[in-house]
């Protein structure tokens, strides 16, 4: 130092502790086991202020495996078309395509990744409609497919926020075949339906041969571990406007616009 230089200031050391940054710019601090509670507010908020901004009102969710291809072996390509024919049918007759600055009804809602996710949200960007996706941060980084609407394209740290945002404002739910992930959804919503949670949602398994393959649902009753009544709480179908009507007889409402203080409370 010469007699030039002007010494530190004398409180360079608190200056440059970390106790002194602000909280909310201290990436260690809110990053901190203690301050998990307030991360899991962080998530849920960011996408629910978000939605609300859009006006998405209510959602049908699109759940089903990330693995299967437009071109790929056996059933994936008529999974993913169906999916896809799925997405422009409840897009165009649910509500989802509005005036500018409307509420949207029955926006498409997916995990966002490839697959059924991209699919069902392609479908429903073809005919002008919005399509949400909650991603989810994984060992192996889940990219975003390219047809969710950019400004409803989410990403969630906790598996359990992003469900919950997946379940709060459906009204309608469609599985395609998948694996531990959708059948993991798939009965997080069933129990849901099962206790009284959600009183009405209608729910659409897409290929009875494959669910049932995979699930046997009458030895679950044969056991006594569910009632033959819970066999009621969903429905089959093989195309997409079969699903589409399926939902329809469960009761989806699509009388758009009148309830928005019955779905403003449920949100």
């Amino acid at each position: 130092m010469t007699k030039d230089t002007p010494p530190p200031p004398a409180n360079t050391e608190q200056m440059n502790s970390p106790s002194f940054k602000l909280a909310v710019q201290d990436r260690d601090f809110l990053l901190s086991e203690p301050m998990r509670g307030v991360r899991f507010m962080l998530e849920y908020s960011k996408a629910q202020i978000l939605l609300q901004r859009a006006k998405i009102r209510s959602t049908i969710v699109v759940f089903g495996s990330a693995r299967f291809r437009e071109g790929g072996p056996n059933k994936e390509p008529f999974w993913y078309e169906e999916a896809r024919r799925f997405g422009r049918i409840a897009s165009q007759l649910g509500g989802a395509l509005c005036a500018e600055g409307g509420n949207h009804y029955h926006v498409i809602a997916t995990g966002g990744g490839p697959g059924a996710m991209e699919a069902a949200c392609r479908g429903a960007r073809e005919v002008g409609a919005p399509a949400i996706g909650f991603n989810i941060t994984l060992p192996h980084e889940q990219q975003p497919n390219p047809y969710t609407t950019p400004e409803l394209t989410f990403n969630f740290h906790y598996f359990a926020m992003r469900k919950m945002h997946l379940a709060m404002r459906t009204k309608a739910l469609v599985v395609f075949p998948g694996g531990f992930g959708t059948m993991d959804e798939l009965f997080e919503i069933l129990t849901l339906r099962q206790t009284g949670k959600v009183q009405s949602l209608p729910i659409v398994l897409f290929d009875e041969g494959y669910w049932r393959e995979i699930v046997n649902f009458d030895a679950l009753v044969k056991h006594g571990v569910i009632d033959s009544a819970d066999l009621a709480l969903f429905r089959f179908a093989d195309r997409a406007e079969t699903a589409w009507e399926a939902l329809i007889e469960q009761g989806l409402d699509v009388s758009v616009g009148e309830n928005d203080e019955d779905l403003a409370r449920d949100m």
